[in-house]
């Protein structure tokens, strides 16, 4: 029988870790029995109070200040996490923006914004990490997308960036061998609680409306409905507490909406 807290006495660090999926991810490897690390970047009220929510789980918690775009904040922010919790075990690369522009029109500075936080971001993190997590035997979890296998039009710059993260997550998996794995959870259309969209969009960029645009993916998944952020939170779950051995996989969990 599998332990109750198969993530006890172990530490984990989610970016983007204070609202929507990454707040699911780092409640999800609490109530496995991780202590939590979450990065916010301007949401300083939700990430106090998903570290509360953590603390009310019985582990310890941490909130930290970091932009994943800037090198020195990430040293700072990964040097808070291993000074309060003395190592780190499990690293989540949740941190992301998603937009929609059209491809002709996409501007330089579009892109670039996209890329820096998408694939940028996980590279210098799981960089920072990794002395950490070699220490002990550890775990990094990206978080793709479901756009990172298909072409989106109205997405291009999200969908190649998340396409970068893939092929990321297979070259760090072999670099970092044997001490670390690494894998990638790629969601499909998960909806949120209040209907908000999966990310932030950038300034002057618009969102579809997530309610119409729910049900027209939710008709055409095989598994006849969209997906929560607690689906993504249990895949990361299996990849933090599968076989070690399991590394380089990217998994989609996307109710089949891949194979339509």
């Amino acid at each position: 029988m599998a332990p109750a807290e198969p993530l006890a006495g172990k530490v984990a660090f989610v970016t983007g870790g204070a609202r929507r999926i990454g707040r699911t991810i780092a409640l999800a490897l609490a109530k496995a029995g991780a202590d939590v690390a979450i990065s916010w970047r301007s949401s300083h009220t939700e990430a106090q109070q998903t570290a509360a929510g953590i603390a009310a789980l019985g582990r310890r918690a941490l909130a930290v200040q970091c932009d994943v775009r800037s090198e020195s904040s990430v040293h700072a922010a990964v040097a808070a996490v291993v000074t309060e919790f003395g190592c780190l075990d499990l690293v989540v690369n949740n941190a992301a923006i998603f937009n929609s522009a059209a491809l002709e029109s996409l501007t330089l500075a579009q892109w670039d914004a996209v890329f820096e936080t998408n694939a940028r971001g996980p590279f210098l993190v799981a960089r920072e990490a990794l002395p950490h997590l070699r220490k002990m035997h550890g775990r990094i979890v990206n978080i793709g997308s479901l756009g990172g296998f298909r072409p989106w039009a109205g997405h291009a710059h999200y969908c190649a960036s998340k396409a970068a993260l893939h092929m990321l997550t297979q070259t760090m998996a072999r670099a970092f061998a044997p001490e670390v794995s690494v894998n990638c959870v790629a969601p499909g259309w998960i909806e949120m609680n209040d209907e908000s969209p999966m990310h932030d969009p950038l300034p002057g960029e618009t969102q579809p409306r997530a309610g119409i645009e729910a049900a027209r993916f939710a008709a055409k998944t095989p598994m006849g409905r969209n997906g929560s952020a607690a689906d993504v939170a249990e895949a990361v779950l299996f990849f933090a507490t599968g076989p070690h051995f399991i590394t380089g996989q990217t998994l989609a969990v996307d109710g089949g909406l891949g194979l339509v």
